[in-house]
């Protein structure tokens, strides 16, 4: 029986739009309902909506809520790339419940938008966006790194709904995401692919490689998007490989280009909007953001990029984010 023939449409439209504006007031969403039966039919009917989007209030606080689930994913699994997760997240909540074009209920299906995550590291991060945007179980995020679990420390497509291609491997999101993107250009399909990599990966050459090409084959519908923290594994980009400016290398490809704060929701949605695509150029969005964002004493701090908080350090953590909401 279909779940949703409980609902009278408008009736549960309605209801779904009421329970967005309540759970604002709630750090866990699941506390708006005493029935989780009814919260899961709920929460499938709205993800399921393939033009569901949430305004910028409530992507805020969807971000914090996802941040204080990733947090406490690493903090069970005592392993996590915590800081280069809490960077990302503001990017993954306003692609996933915002801009790509996705059904939860069809993950395959063949006219949806595409997102690779090339920081593949971080992939707790896309684990709970995608619990959160109703792919898999916020249940399951409990297993995340244990022994025959599917949440592995780098995404795989052959495993996780919602992942597009296995990535952590540095410097191969963007050359897959090109194919794909190609692949679209050459079937007059209309759906987008979106790339998230971290800055300390453009020191791979395989990046500059798809740069050329991209723009070669004028793929209009690839959005790359750098997670411009300027940390990485053990110092600071700059100390190990200076790739600045960013957006002017990436213009002298022929990409069109863009700086924005990568926290602040309301621009990372123009950013991401198709109206602000350039005509027969791929777009390079660079998202100036922090390293453990949201987190005192992890923002931009180098030794966070892999690393676990202690008892004291979780529950401070934890109480600074839940005072955020």
């Amino acid at each position: 029986m279909n779940i949703y023939s409980c609902f009278d449409l408008n009736t549960a439209d309605n209801f779904c739009q009421r329970l967005i504006k309540l759970s604002r007031k709630y750090a866990d969403f699941r506390k708006a309902l005493t029935d989780t039966r009814l919260h899961e039919i709920i929460c499938l009917y709205i993800y399921s909506l393939e033009t569901f989007t949430l305004d910028v209030q409530t992507l805020q606080d969807m971000a914090r809520q996802i941040r204080l689930d990733d947090l406490k994913t690493v903090y069970r699994a005592k392993a996590g790339h915590i800081g280069g997760e809490m960077s990302a997240i503001d990017i993954l909540t306003t692609l996933y419940f915002h801009t790509l074009n996705i059904d939860p209920t069809q993950p395959n299906k063949p006219t949806r938008d595409r997102f690779i995550l090339s920081k593949g590291h971080t992939a707790c991060a896309l684990y709970t966006t995608l619990a959160h945007r109703g792919f898999i179980e916020l249940d399951e995020l409990s297993t995340f790194l244990q022994p025959h679990s599917r949440l592995n420390g780098h995404p795989n497509r052959n495993k996780v709904p919602g992942v597009e291609t296995n990535t952590g491997a540095l410097g191969h999101g963007l050359p897959i995401g090109i194919g794909m993107a190609k692949a679209a250009q050459l079937s007059g399909e209309g759906w987008r692919v979106f790339v998230l990599c971290g800055d300390g990966e453009l020191q791979e050459g395989s990046n500059w490689e798809a740069a050329m090409a991209a723009a070669h084959f004028k793929l209009d519908n690839l959005t790359l998007i750098v997670d411009h923290n300027r940390l990485q594994q053990g110092a600071r980009v700059h100390d190990t490989n200076a790739l600045a400016p960013i957006a002017d290398k990436f213009a002298a490809f022929g990409w069109a280009t863009t700086a924005v704060d990568g926290h602040d929701i309301a621009q990372l949605r123009e950013a991401f909007d198709k109206r602000s695509a350039t005509a027969g150029q791929p777009t390079c969005i660079v998202a100036n953001t922090f390293k453990g964002q949201g987190i005192s004493f992890m923002q931009d701090k180098v030794e966070w990029h892999h690393k676990v908080p202690n008892k004291e350090q979780y529950e401070q953590a934890v109480e600074e984010l839940q005072a955020a909401m």
